[in-house]
């Protein structure tokens, strides 16, 4: 099937063909149909199967009778909703909603919080017909009346179980009961707990059920594999993969900020390219550290469970589970991250013994194992060596370069294996490339 069976418009048509795509994903084959006939529609989906175009796309071809250049805001009201449950998510659902209406004269705009409200309201009050937004900061919106929802023909709750875990059902609900009792309603999102049925049992009306994959289900474009490894070993173990494969992009997840922040300034130090993403960070940081992954300033972007939705990177090749999520539904939304778009990816997750149980629970969940190895005990000496084996060479070929003229360290010492009769270093010891030595204990200074 092509997307010119589904029924949309030229307009809509040349965008999807500037943007590659020649086929639409099973969700887009069996979602677009039904919503452009007006039919509720509730939708789970593997994370990275097109979820957001299953929506956008039907959403601005029913849309497209009301396009039009007016500058009078009267005739740009509200018609579609789209609620996310994230900044990031939002953003990249108003992203798509740019991108494939940009031959369609119709407004999108796009609110959350963490940033400031007034050109929101600007753009709000000019008028707009497509409104992505977070559920806090449309409120925020509501109470300010920079915002009407009287005339939404179309609201649509993306991600509906991450808004339960983060606590936004009382939001969703006052929501809705400012909205149309007349509508078309749409729930899309990778996992349905029961609470959410029971949500969609209320406002959906005869829906049309989609589900193009089992329960929890796991692509078969990504590969997985569990590392054990000792707790105090991990960053060396992280460390040593980067290296061996020369990655150039890389997704790394941590269970809490101040872990996240730590392993960031700890890579940094280390020399590679590095950026913490999460919840402490202010908007602009947030947007700023995604960019700058996306556009491979970065190598490596350490992140909690903020990036494990939303984040769409083309072609991300490895995902790593510095530490297992404390959900293991989170590990499905993970690993999402790559394996998109029909190209295959990687998921690797460093066990520690108090891992353990949380990885069967995700191999329960998954109903499938995930093949585990257990990191050599090959001490500092093979990780220090393939921290740049180009470097390592050089040095011994030309010591001058690296070391003090007649430098009387043992060899012992460079792969930070005790000499049985060390000898005394010289006392200009900064000389000696930490690339050689256990990391030494140093205060850090914040610059």
């Amino acid at each position: 099937m092509s997307f010119d069976e589904l029924g949309l418009c030229p307009e809509l048509l040349r965008a999807i063909a500037e943007e590659g795509y020649t086929e639409p994903t099973p969700v887009q084959q069996q979602a677009i149909g039904p919503i452009l006939h007006g039919q509720d529609v509730i939708a789970g989906a593997q994370t990275g199967t097109g979820k957001t175009a299953a929506f956008t796309l039907p959403m601005l071809e029913r849309f497209k009778q009301h396009a039009n250049t007016s500058v009078s805001p009267a005739r740009h009201p509200v018609r579609g909703l789209i609620i996310a449950p994230t900044r990031e998510l939002a953003a990249q659902v108003y992203d798509s909603v740019r991108t494939y209406g940009k031959y369609i004269s119709l407004r999108a705009a796009c609110v959350f919080g963490g940033v400031n409200i007034d050109p929101q309201i600007a753009e709000l009050r000019a008028g707009v017909e497509i409104l992505v937004a977070t559920p806090g900061r449309l409120l925020d919106h509501v109470h300010q009346r920079t915002v009407k929802l009287g005339q939404v023909e179309i609201l649509v709750l993306d991600e509906a179980d991450r808004m339960l875990d983060m606590g936004f059902m009382p939001d969703i609900k006052r929501i809705i009961a400012l909205l149309p009792a007349h509508r078309q309603n749409l729930m899309f999102s990778a996992t349905f707990p029961d609470d959410i049925k029971r949500l969609a049992d209320q406002i959906l009306k005869t829906p049309v059920r989609i589900q193009v994959a089992r329960k929890n289900q796991i692509t078969d474009l990504v590969t997985h594999t569990a590392v054990k490894v000792d707790e105090r070993r991990k960053r060396e173990v992280l460390e040593s993969i980067f290296r061996e494969r020369d990655l150039q992009q890389v997704l790394v997840f941590t269970a809490t900020k101040i872990a996240a922040n730590r392993l960031a300034r700890e890579l940094l130090r280390d020399g590679f390219g590095c950026a913490a993403l999460h919840s402490d960070k202010s908007q602009q940081e947030r947007m700023q550290a995604l960019a700058d992954f996306k556009d491979g300033k970065v190598q490596i972007l350490v992140a909690t469970d903020i990036a494990a939705r939303g984040l769409d990177v083309e072609q991300l090749p490895l995902v790593i589970n510095y530490e297992l999520p404390p959900n293991p539904e989170d590990y499905i939304h993970r690993i999402g991250r790559t394996g998109r778009a029909g190209v295959t990816g990687e998921a690797i997750s460093l066990v520690s013994r108090s891992e353990e149980e949380s990885l069967a629970s995700i191999e329960k969940l998954l109903k499938a194992p995930i093949t585990v190895t257990v990191a050599a005990d090959r001490g500092r000496q093979t990780s220090r060596s393939n921290r740049a084996p180009k470097e390592v060479a050089s040095a011994r070929a030309a010591p001058s370069a690296q070391f003090t003229q007649d430098s009387d360290v043992p060899s012992a010492a460079l792969v930070g294996k005790p000499s049985a009769a060390p000898a005394k270093p010289r006392e200009n010891k900064r000389q000696i490339p930490a690339l050689f030595l256990p990391p030494p204990v140093v205060e850090k200074q914040d610059n």
